[in-house]
């Protein structure tokens, strides 16, 4: 029995089978695809706010459904595969279907499921024909959607259909919503995009060919982390293939990267060690240096504010199906506001709105905004955004206009006070408060909060309205989120006093 076995050859390897996100990934690195298939436990988990962009473009996908009346889901989960595909049959054979959704497909080791295939009679009363839709909820076609749709075009053409169009559905944003039901033509756009997809599906053979022979080597391909880590989408897998660059590493350095990349080609490793004379923007300068720099013109500006000092930020929800009248899809609704005011003494109090209901929250916010703001003080933000937020709300409120402008004309700006005039080397580059306060103020931070950034605070707001039915989670969401708000503000207050405090110092 042993010398029977022993004359029996082993058996190849198999190449494990590909998805379409795969072969996606497989086309901004080898590398990325490779740990995905055999050592997905390497990948950083997407964080609350990529979650929930996740979780939007389900809903997307659903609604756009709507659209292709008597269409018909093929329930099998992702997981069932035999289960789909004859699903899929069935529907296919079945004359009665228009369309069909998530629709499985399996050709030369790849296995997809199409948004929507819609049937399609051709010419001379023959019938056969079919259209291929991806569904998207973003804004305008991309490069990736191209390649997306050629995979997906090949097995569909691989399994024996014949593929009259392909196209792309994303969201319209130039529908204006009033009041009613959504109109799902002008939510919707679709775009032919036949031949670009045509175009590039003839690559599709070779680089599948490329990836399943790499999926059968015994390591990773060795591929340093760059810049392609990051497009079209952030590789979860950059913290694993990061951890061992120094902490000034080349590609660390913020602003344009052609500078990082002709550095690179050089030799250069790290920031410490680029070249005297090298032509570098300010703030890749003072990241260079990577000393405490502060202008001399620093104390005049921080003593340009009135008092008393408001210090205002916004959190705003962005909805791709709008739900409110006169909006359009991912307008930026402001739903919540804090206000930290500071007197000439010193003296600090809190006032904050958050919009809980499933109204439009745009006409009580600013009413209770002008009356927190009142007539008199600066108003301190820290980025453009609450302006543009305000003269949104000027447009959508006519009453309220005159009004807000006034409140538009009193804002004062930190963030280009401390970008141009004070600079630590632990931002990093960086100019985010998220990154400015811990270094200026580390006894103030976000590390205690249950929502520490802004797209997380959105999905949440997002899931206490339109959600969530249980008060209790419905309260303790907005609890997190107005001590999320109220953080943001109390932070421009703390950053005006250190760097009160770093201009007396330097005085004395």
């Amino acid at each position: 029995m042993n010398q029977l076995s022993d004359s029996v050859p082993a058996s190849p390897p198999k190449a494990p089978r590909l998805s379409k996100s795969k072969f996606l990934s497989g086309l901004q690195c080898h590398k990325r695809l490779y740990l995905e298939v055999h050592q997905p436990f390497l990948a950083t988990k997407p964080d609350e706010a990529t979650q929930a962009m996740f979780e939007m473009g389900t809903e997307v996908g659903e609604l756009a459904r709507s659209r292709f009346a008597g269409g018909v889901l093929v329930t099998a989960g992702y997981r069932q595969t035999e289960a789909a595909l004859g699903q899929t049959a069935a529907l296919i054979q079945d004359l009665a279907v228009p369309a069909i959704f998530e629709a499985a497909f399996l050709h030369n080791g790849v296995l997809i499921r199409a948004d929507v295939l819609e049937r399609v009679p051709l010419g001379g009363g023959a019938s056969g024909g079919w259209r291929l839709i991806e569904v998207k909820s973003s804004t305008r076609v991309k490069d990736i959607h191209l390649d997306d749709l050629a995979v997906q075009s090949e097995v569909i053409q691989g399994a024996g259909l014949t593929l009259v169009s392909v196209g792309l559905m994303h969201i319209n944003t130039t529908y204006f919503y009033r009041e009613g039901p959504i109109d799902l033509t002008e939510l919707f756009s679709i775009q032919d995009l036949s031949e670009a997809v045509a175009q590039r599906r003839a690559a599709v053979p070779g680089r599948l060919i490329e990836m399943s022979s790499m999926l059968l080597q015994a390591q990773a391909p060795a591929i340093q982390p760059d810049r392609h880590c990051h497009t079209p989408y952030e590789c979860p897998f950059w913290d694993h293939c990061t951890k061992d660059k120094p902490d000034r590493w080349i590609h660390y350095l913020p602003g344009a990267k052609q500078i990082v990349d002709q550095l690179a080609e050089q030799g250069v490793t790290t920031i410490d060690e680029i070249p005297a004379g090298t032509k570098l923007s300010p703030v890749q300068r003072r990241v260079k240096e990577n000393v405490e720099w502060t202008s001399t013109k620093l104390g005049t500006l921080l003593k340009a504010v009135q008092y008393p000092v408001h210090h205002l930020d916004f959190e705003t929800v962005m909805l791709a199906v709008p739900r409110f009248s006169e909006t359009r899809p991912y307008q930026a609704l402001p739903v919540q506001w804090s206000n930290h005011i500071e007197q000439a003494p010193g003296e600090l109090s809190h006032e904050e709105f958050l919009h809980k209901d499933l109204g439009d929250p745009r006409k009580a916010l600013a009413e209770s905004l002008l009356n927190s703001l009142g007539e008199k003080g600066s108003i301190c933000v820290y980025s453009p955004y609450e302006q543009s937020i305000l003269e949104q709300l000027a447009v959508a409120i006519p009453a309220l206009k005159p009004a807000l402008q006034r409140i538009i004309a009193r804002l004062w700006d930190l963030f280009p006070i401390i970008r141009d005039h004070y600079y630590h080397p632990a931002f990093c580059g960086s100019y985010s408060i998220k990154s400015v306060l811990p270094a200026m103020v580390p006894s103030l931070a976000y590390d205690d909060l249950a929502i520490k950034e802004g797209g997380h605070a959105a999905s949440q707001y997002y899931r206490m309205v339109f959600v969530e039915t249980d008060w209790i989670e419905r309260a303790a969401i907005a609890e997190a989120l107005l001590r999320y708000c109220e953080r943001d503000t109390l932070a421009m207050v703390e950053l005006r006093r250190a760097l009160q405090t770093k201009v007396q110092r330097n005085k004395d």
